[in-house]
């Protein structure tokens, strides 16, 4: 059971930080950025979104050990 748990909330985590990506792209496009620009920043805040649930998931894991 604890197998699936970790990788359903991986799927989430990866589902989350794609569309908040998307967003930022969109975001980024509405702005006027052009399209490289909007990629940086989709992977950008991809990147920084993976980063905060590995920062959080450590934390847990730290607290709850």
């Amino acid at each position: 059971m604890n197998v699936a748990v970790v990788l359903l909330t991986t799927g989430f985590v990866i589902v989350v930080a794609l569309l908040t990506a998307a967003g930022a792209g969109k975001l980024a496009r509405m702005d006027g950025a052009t399209y490289p620009a909007a990629l940086t920043r989709a992977a950008i805040t991809f990147a920084a979104v993976l980063t905060l649930a590995a920062t959080v998931a450590g934390v847990l894991d730290t607290v709850l050990s």
